[in-house]
């Protein structure tokens, strides 16, 4: 079926474990099995169709260098599991914006020289897919770069929680041009959010009412330094918090969870330390708690996941399919554009590898169908409300309206659910 022509924003620890792990299993059996993947032939993608054509930094330590050699520059410190060979590629300079946060510019040199064009870059190249790798934080930075791959025709898969695939204005932005995108914030093989999902699932599925939880990780690499820029840590936050309430089906006091980036601890390298805790109530009212500890090299347990999430990609881009793509995104991202229980969403990226049409047909059909679900259980819950209300405390129909249009009080957004 030809190559996936990759190109990647940012050449940090991500990157890094992604390349190495295109080198390392290029010559897997087809029939085989490879930790951390979905397939080895994907949708008629083998691993070693998946080609590096294009990648973009800013630091001084990787541009202008080889990719096999800037995937180990300083101060990227992940698991270096095979030497990847010359690759003909060089790193190019990239757009700053705001993809530079103040603790990483006390370690991280800006390289001299203009940026490159980049959709000059990706149309010479004729990269396929786009992978966002940029730091924590980099909104503006990683919107310009959409403007780019939208102009230059590519798929987009989004490793980063920076909101675009689950956001109606980029849906609409890739659909208008027939592109697909996969999104948003990369969902590990066994990370943080994926065990903290399946537990809350199995106190969900067994009976078990959670009542207060928290996740703190703790890592050493440039991504934790990068979050101690607490400013740049909201959307993170969001991501990973929304990824395990979407899940409990009934509401929680936000004081009784908490999900998020905790600390850097630079001896850790790219290793990172995860405690979860959970307290809930049995039957009699009998308290439960739950504490885990998960300790993982950080960038290899995210590098097969977007080896599957780049191939399922550009079959969406074969197939002509555009604006976000449902089932892979919520597979292999924290916040896709809706939330699904786990075991649902592998048995639809499984269904989309076989027929890719018609999955996310049936998938847009299905969100469709909850979303005038929900609106018609609020119109009879708010007829209702209105008929117990006594007639004197009822508000006028304008004074509603213009409630509603002030945006004095938004509705709460509440994640789709499979049923």
């Amino acid at each position: 079926m030809g190559k996936v022509r990759v190109a990647v924003i940012g050449v940090g620890n991500c990157a890094s474990s992604f390349i190495q792990g295109l080198h390392y299993y290029r010559d897997a059996k087809e029939t085989g099995r490879v930790p951390g993947l979905m397939h080895v032939n994907l949708g008629g993608y083998h691993i070693r169709d998946v080609e590096i054509v294009a990648a973009v930094d800013i630091d001084k330590n990787k541009v202008g260098k080889d990719v096999s050699e800037a995937i180990t520059a300083w101060p990227n410190n992940t698991f270096t599991f095979t030497k990847v060979p010359r690759s003909g590629v060089t790193v190019q300079r990239g757009m700053t914006h705001d993809g530079l946060g103040k603790y990483l510019s006390k370690i991280i040199q800006k390289a001299p020289g203009s940026t490159v064009d980049v959709v000059r870059l990706l149309r010479e190249t004729h990269a396929d897919v786009v992978v966002n790798y940029l730091p924590v934080g980099s909104e503006e930075a990683t919107k310009w770069y959409v403007e780019q791959v939208l102009e230059a025709g590519c798929a987009f898969v989004n490793c980063i929680p920076v909101f675009i695939a689950r956001e109606k204005y980029w849906q609409q932005r890739f659909e208008k041009k027939g592109l697909p995108v996969i999104g948003d914030d990369i969902k590990s093989q066994v990370g943080a959010t994926i065990t903290h999902r399946v537990l809350t699932s199995l106190f969900n599925d067994r009976g078990v009412r959670i009542d207060r939880t928290y996740q703190l990780n703790f890592g050493g690499n440039t991504d934790f330094l990068n979050m101690l820029e607490r400013e740049r840590l909201e959307s993170k936050k969001i991501s990973k918090t929304s990824a395990v309430t979407s899940l409990i089906p009934y509401p929680m006091d936000p004081d009784n969870i908490h999900v998020g980036p905790s600390d850097y601890v630079p001896w850790l390298k790219d290793r990172k330390w995860c405690h979860i805790r959970m307290e809930g109530t049995t039957f009699g009212d009998v308290p439960l708690n739950l504490e885990m500890k998960l300790e993982v090299w950080d960038s290899p347990n995210s590098a097969g996941i977007v080896i599957d999430a780049v191939r399922c990609a550009k079959i969406g881009l074969d197939q002509g399919l555009k604006g976000a793509l449902i089932g892979p995104s919520s597979y292999f991202k924290k916040s896709p554009p809706h939330q699904f229980p786990d075991d649902f969403c592998r048995a639809m990226t499984e269904a989309y590898i076989q027929d890719p049409r018609g999955t996310e047909q049936r998938l847009r059909a299905l969100v469709a169908g909850e979303a005038a679900a929900k609106r018609a259980r609020a119109k009879r819950d708010g007829a209702k409300a209105g008929k117990r209300a006594p007639a004197a405390k009822r508000a006028p129909a304008r004074a509603v309206a213009a409630s509603a249009s002030s945006g004095s009080a938004p509705r709460k957004r509440v994640p789709a659910r499979a049923r």
